[in-house]
């Protein structure tokens, strides 16, 4: 996930697209065109309610090729029960593991992965996504989920399934913004894809589900928001959400979470990076002194881009996992009906070295006290687009960047409506602080508070993309985007 620790070149002006101004201007009232019941678009003007896992089988271990050797050999004091876990995964195997496995094994223990029994978010935590950012990023997804909706003809069932909710805020901002719109959200079963104990807990509680008495077929209880009045189920993957219905997909900063495998140029060819241990149960980077089973999706990546571009580099992050989850979803579309709207920091483009640790809001050592710190890497867009056109007949449009995305959709006119219903100036100065970290680039030029507090943009450094079935036209606002087009 994106931090506020990077810092972007400052933004000289916005352009937002003006294709959904008439849905915020208190001027107008007038519906989109091409959508029959355009009003229910117009829920943002109004005040809110309220504010491969891959074994790597080695014989020997070389240690001569340290890929960029600054010395991450830090270790806590104690051994974690997770650094005693990694440690017997290495010396059980005789050899070092995959990054892929290292971030996995990190990230998502069942007993102390990173994820799994805290809240990582918030300025409490290590990180702020954009939903917590501000209510209106939730509000313009559920804008595009809607129209998308209307494009599929209105189905009474349909699936809408969120990957990696985090604490359920995206959903609660788009379900309380669609909640006016009986005909939308009756039509509704929300699907939360999460690993996380704690954070479900958390989604059901903000959520405000309430658990019916009422036991399904399967001897599951029935779960509902009264949000809006939908039911509310959970699963650990995508492929346990049940198919044979439309479906509406939402992947915001989930990709950059999967695990990516590392490569480095050497002189004997491309070589995995590895996660090594040594004694003081410090870890180390080492290159892999043959090849490995991820160099199957390596050289599937490096079919999809010029071999000009390939030989500029030193090194290379693939995703399996997010090639394989993108397969899985393109034939859900492709067979159900419906889309998926993925949002994220990456490029168009052979991501190279960019896996990072976060902890309290700063960069650390990625090797550096694993399970206390977030690991993400770069998005490959290209990637993702190859993979679902190979896997199905979709259609796939973008990237284009969340400024974009968000402007086309009326958080302009959005804020504007808010900044005047806003009771007190320090109000208002949150929003629009919120505003521009969502769509501006680099540091807020009206900032006039403290300069360790000053909004920096990150409108330009995520991506969207969307991927929908072929029957259903142009998604909103990919409109005059070409399929795969940046």
């Amino acid at each position: 996930m994106l931090r506020r620790a990077l810092k972007l070149r400052p933004l000289l002006s916005l352009h937002p697209s003006s294709s959904f101004s008439h849905l915020f201007s208190s001027s107008s009232s007038s519906p989109p065109p091409g959508i029959s019941s355009g009003n229910f678009i117009q829920l943002v003007a109004g005040k809110s309610d309220e504010n491969l896992s891959i074994s790597n089988p080695t014989i020997s271990i070389d240690r001569s090729g340290l890929c960029n050797p600054p010395e991450h050999c830090h270790g806590p004091t104690s051994d974690s029960e997770l650094v005693k876990h990694l440690n017997s995964i290495i010396k059980f195997r005789g050899g070092p593991i995959s990054v892929a496995e290292y971030m996995e094994e990190v990230l998502t223990n069942p007993k102390a992965g990173y994820y799994i029994n805290r809240d990582v978010f918030g300025t409490e935590g290590d990180f702020v996504t954009s939903p917590e950012v501000s209510q209106m990023f939730g509000e313009m997804v559920g804008v595009w989920a809607m129209c998308l909706w209307e494009q599929m003809g209105r189905p009474i069932k349909v699936n809408l399934v969120e990957l990696g909710p985090g604490r359920g805020t995206l959903m609660v901002d788009l379900l309380r913004g669609a909640s006016k719109f009986k005909n939308f959200t009756e039509s509704l079963h929300i699907h939360l894809v999460d690993c996380s104990p704690t954070l479900k807990e958390l989604q059901h509680r903000n959520l405000k589900c309430v658990d019916e008495e009422y036991i399904s077929s399967s001897g599951e209880k029935k779960t509902i928001s009264q949000l809006a009045g939908t039911p509310v189920s959970w699963h650990a993957a995508f492929e346990q959400v049940p198919s044979g219905v439309p479906t509406i997909i939402i992947a915001h900063e989930f990709y950059d979470a999967l695990p990516v495998h590392q490569f480095q140029r050497a002189s004997r060819g491309w070589c995995e990076k590895m996660v090594d241990v040594k004694k003081d149960s410090a870890f180390r980077f080492v290159l892999s002194p043959a090849p490995t089973p991820a160099n199957v999706f390596l050289a599937k990546r490096c079919k999809w881009t010029m071999k000009e571009e390939v030989d500029k580099l030193n090194q290379i992050e693939i995703c399996p996992q997010a090639m394989e989850l993108t397969e899985s979803i393109s034939k859900r579309i492709s067979s159900d009906g419906g889309g998926a709207l993925i949002i994220d920091y990456g490029r168009n483009g052979v991501v190279s070295d960019s896996l990072q640790a976060i902890r309290k809001h700063k960069f650390v050592p990625i090797l550096d006290e694993p399970g206390t710190a977030d690991l993400s890497a770069y998005v490959d867009f290209e990637a993702i687009r190859h993979s679902a056109e190979e896997a199905s007949d979709v259609s796939v449009y973008g990237p284009i960047t969340q400024s974009q995305f968000l402007g086309s959709l009326g958080i302009n006119f959005r804020v504007e409506t808010l900044v005047q219903n806003c009771e007190t100036d320090e109000q208002a100065e949150l929003l629009q602080a919120g505003y521009w970290r969502l769509v501006g680039e680099g540091e807020a030029p009206f900032w006039e508070g403290p300069e360790e507090k000053v909004p920096i943009g990150m409108g330009t450094r995520y991506l969207a993309m969307a991927i929908v079935n072929k029957n259903q036209g142009i998604p909103i606002p990919f409109s005059e985007a070409k399929p795969g087009q940046t």
